[in-house]
């Protein structure tokens, strides 16, 4: 994972997506960790797949998209804060 985000609000997120995909969050961390998507893929429609894939190939647009207002907001609602 990258070293850049909070890891506070890392865990947040795989919580969050471990729910919404129905996978325990120990599970989703091990298998991203390993460079697994099977499983957060398989939860998704064929659109989302590809925009993860394509968001998994390119580590600096998963950073922007983390660093936006949106995501932070989210992450702020996921984690109730």
């Amino acid at each position: 994972m990258a070293n850049n985000i909070d890891p506070k609000q890392l865990t947040g997120l795989l919580n969050a997506v471990s729910r919404k995909i129905g996978i325990p969050a120990e599970q989703l961390r091990s298998e991203l960790e390993a460079g697994k998507f099977d499983s957060a893929i398989a939860a998704m429609d064929n659109k989302e797949a590809a925009r993860f894939r394509e968001a998994v190939n390119n580590p600096k647009l998963v950073e922007k998209m983390m660093s936006t207002p949106q995501a932070k907001a989210l992450y702020n609602k996921l984690s109730g804060k």
